[in-house]
């Protein structure tokens, strides 16, 4: 049966666009449709598929006033951050660049008496089930390195962010690169599972919620689909003794409360040394207090609303909870804050471990500030997690980051610096927040699969 996706915007809570579904036959047709394109993209030459990948990323970058209004319209990021085209191109960018040494044969031996080496296979048709919170990164992450690698893909979007993956796909087709190779669909949840369960896929790739990334593993379960996640985060970090104040004020608030806090990698838990704990408080208040919470399209708005209502509720349910057990909101009630999508960002001191603001994924523009007594005690709090995407250690002693960076239990480990995807390196986690890797010469290793020949001459 037919269903319908809205996209309701957070600007004023009005249907900013709907898109119907495709039924399982009409799925399934689009499935098969990228099965058989996908030999005789394959059999394009490397340098054909990275020509046609990178004309489609350069076909996005001629409309980026119109994806920073169309992403204010959808997920509420102010319109003066100018879309996402910067991060986009250099993330495809990277992956291009790389794609010859990443999926060149491993020659173990070529004699006189045998060929022996591994190549790297494409896995098929690779769904990409990717995220509204940076719509066009998250997407071109996995979309870039599986066309260079010779996969089709199939896009579906979130229903927050229908539009971007319409407009991926008009790029990539208006680029060269065939219909049936890259697919943008609109599926709702049990399509998608049913889709999976079919073996429909090669490779899929999900980012999203824990209780998500579950749903996609189940749906997988049994049919040895490789299955990537990339779920929660309650990324932590951490201010040493030694650490520049403002330096670590800019760069940890910038990362808890840009985007409206809704990122991935968002930092939610500061631990400040005791020494410095006032000092880095008393400047983050300041820092909040000059953001401007307002309308996305208002070019002089810092701060737009939450994507969605219901994810600005949960934020304020934490606060509460958290507040009725002990710990302290430092922030007055913005008058733009409409009890709705605009929500007040929010520093909240005197929390605890037991408060579920600690322990639960926030995912908005409140951020907690414990103390610590040393490095121990932060490595401690640090790892007190179920999820392990990011964490940031600000220091000027980088013998003493990678000494604390070893015992972390997380995917990446920062040095004065938070929330950003080095596309050089891999993009991975641990714990709930989900395994594979992403980005990285790694990241076309899961793209596909190893194959071993061994050839023997004489």
């Amino acid at each position: 049966m037919t269903k319908t996706l809205k996209c309701i915007s957070p600007i004023d809570g009005s249907v900013y666009l709907e898109r119907e579904t495709l039924d399982i036959d009409a799925a399934r047709s689009a499935c098969d449709r990228a099965r058989a394109a996908q030999a005789d993209w394959a059999a394009r030459p490397l340098e054909d598929r990275i020509a046609l990948v990178r004309a489609g990323v350069a076909e996005v970058g001629r409309t980026t006033d119109r994806m920073a209004v169309e992403l204010a319209h959808q997920m509420g990021r102010p319109v003066r951050y100018g879309g996402e085209f910067g991060g986009f191109d250099e993330r495809a960018s990277h992956m291009a660049d790389i794609a010859k040494d990443a999926l060149a044969p491993m020659v173990v031996e070529d004699s006189d008496k045998a060929l022996r080496q591994i190549t790297r296979e494409p896995r098929g048709v690779v769904l990409v089930v990717a995220p509204w919170n940076y719509p066009y990164m998250t997407a071109i992450n996995t979309l870039a390195p599986a066309l260079i690698a010779g996969n089709t893909v199939m896009l579906k979007h979130a229903t927050q962010t229908l539009q971007v993956g319409e407009r991926l796909a008009e790029a990539f087709h208006a680029a060269g690169v065939p219909e049936d190779v890259f697919q943008n669909v609109f599926l709702d949840h049990d399509t998608t599972a049913q889709l999976i369960a079919e073996r429909r896929f090669g490779f899929v790739n999900f980012t999203g919620s824990v209780g998500g990334g579950k749903a996609m593993e189940i749906a997988a379960a049994g049919t040895f689909t490789p299955v990537a996640t990339e779920l929660g985060g309650k990324d932590p970090g951490y201010v040493r003794a030694d650490a520049d104040v403002d330096a670590a004020v800019d760069g940890l608030m910038d990362g808890a409360i840009f985007n409206a806090g809704q990122c991935c990698c968002g930092i939610e838990r500061i631990y400040v040394h005791e020494s410095l704990y006032d000092a880095f408080v008393e400047r983050a208040v300041a820092w909040v207090k000059a953001l401007k919470l307002g309308n996305p399209l208002d070019p002089e708005t810092t701060l737009g609303p939450m994507a969605n209502v219901r994810f600005a509720d949960e934020v304020r349910a934490q606060t509460r909870e958290a507040v009725a057990q002990g710990a302290r909101a430092l922030i007055e009630t913005d008058p733009a804050d409409d009890g709705g999508a605009y929500l007040t960002p929010q520093i909240l001191v005197d929390v605890t471990h037991d408060m579920r603001v600690m322990r639960d994924e926030t995912f908005g523009p409140l951020v907690c500030i414990m103390t610590v007594k040393d490095d121990e005690d932060a490595i401690a709090r640090m790892n007190d997690s179920q999820f392990g995407l990011t964490a940031a250690i600000f220091t000027r002693d980088i013998d003493a980051a990678q000494a604390i960076a070893a015992r972390l239990e997380t995917g990446t480990v920062f040095m004065n610096r938070c929330d950003y995807l080095d596309p050089a390196l891999c993009w991975t986690g641990c714990k709930d927040t989900g395994l594979g890797a992403g980005l990285s010469v790694l990241g076309y290793h899961a793209l596909t699969r190893p194959k071993s020949y061994h050839l023997k001459k004489a």
